[in-house]
């Protein structure tokens, strides 16, 4: 059979927010990965693949290309695609646009982790930034907990929050752009930061008792977006450890300079979902989730992916090893 090519706008139709979640939830129940990545060029011209093997689900490969300078002629700053393969015989399943595995994987890791740390009666979701990860955060969030009212969205650029919350009218909560970003912490349930911040914006004396927070943005050791004692007075998670703790500064710093020791972090997904049930100590507990990205979870996307758009029989399911066992 030859294998599916997959564009963004032929597939979107045929996704759920909920649907991907699950993928990832299902896939944290699999043994853990083998990675590995490798980058090539300057600063403005890149070259970037990451590969993953999950026992049972089978192999990807994703390369993008990252050139900032395309903005400037109209173009995406960072194009690729991905490739899956198949566990049993390793013919290869699917060439998915990589846009689209990115997007659902990113959005999902974070709400996973906050279904998991959060607390359920959550009603008000903040969101520090306005670019398209946020605009993917709000109807991630809005998909996948019923029980939240309210959004507001704060970015250094005021309009930019005002722009992006005009065009979330279509979703469930209430979509308000904010300016106080203290206050807007203060009164939070739920705050998600995707910006690219390298300094902290979130400071720990903001936030309440109970509050939850989701970090995305920082990804390299010189970036970060929480300050010290947000992190040392929080119930720290993170998505894959291998990918987090020695790679991103915010952990990386807090560490180096004693603030914290690594045990602080106390797991990640897969401790978490093996925990089945939520993993906060009390209600008055501040958690944090930070979300470092990974091969494997473009390889467990793209699984749902290529099933979510070719009919279920054609397909036999992937199957469940031993949960912590790396092959």
């Amino acid at each position: 059979m030859l294998p599916q090519l997959l564009t963004y706008e032929g597939c979107e139709d045929a996704l759920s927010w909920q649907g991907a979640i699950d993928a990832l939830r299902q896939g944290h129940k699999l043994a853990r990965p083998q990675q590995g990545d490798l980058h090539l060029g300057s600063g403005d011209a890149r070259l970037l693949n990451r590969a993953a093997r999950i026992e049972g689900l089978g192999f990807v490969i994703k390369g993008e290309s990252v050139f900032p300078g395309n903005a400037q002629r109209g173009l995406p700053s960072i194009q690729g695609a991905v490739l899956l393969y198949d566990p049993h015989c390793g013919s290869l399943r699917a060439v998915i646009e990589s846009r689209l595995v990115t997007q659902y994987k990113t959005a999902a890791d974070s709400v996973l982790g906050a279904q998991c740390l959060a607390r359920p009666d959550s009603r008000h979701l903040l969101i520090l930034g306005a670019g398209m990860l946020a605009s993917t955060l709000a109807r991630a969030y809005d998909a996948a907990f019923p029980g939240i009212e309210r959004i507001s969205i704060w970015s250094r650029r005021p309009e930019q929050a005002a722009a992006l919350a005009a065009t979330l009218g279509h979703i469930r909560s209430k979509v308000t752009a904010v300016i106080d970003l203290p206050k807007a912490v203060g009164q939070a349930d739920i705050v998600s930061a995707a910006t690219m911040a390298r300094q902290p914006i979130l400071l720990g004396r903001w936030v309440r008792p109970g509050t939850h927070v989701d970090l995305l943005g920082a990804f390299t050791p010189d970036m970060r977006e929480a300050d010290d004692e947000l992190i040392a007075s929080s119930l720290v998670y993170v998505d894959y450890l291998d990918t987090t703790v020695d790679q991103i500064g915010e952990l990386m710093q807090p560490i180096r300079s004693g603030v914290i020791t690594r045990d602080h972090v106390r797991g990640d997904l897969y401790d978490l979902v093996a925990a089945d049930g939520s993993s906060r100590g009390s209600e008055e507990q501040i958690t944090l989730f930070k979300n470092g990205g990974g091969a494997h979870l473009d390889l467990m996307i793209a699984d749902y992916v290529t099933r979510a758009v070719r009919p279920a029989e054609e397909l036999a399911p992937p199957t469940p090893t031993r949960s912590g066992v790396s092959p």
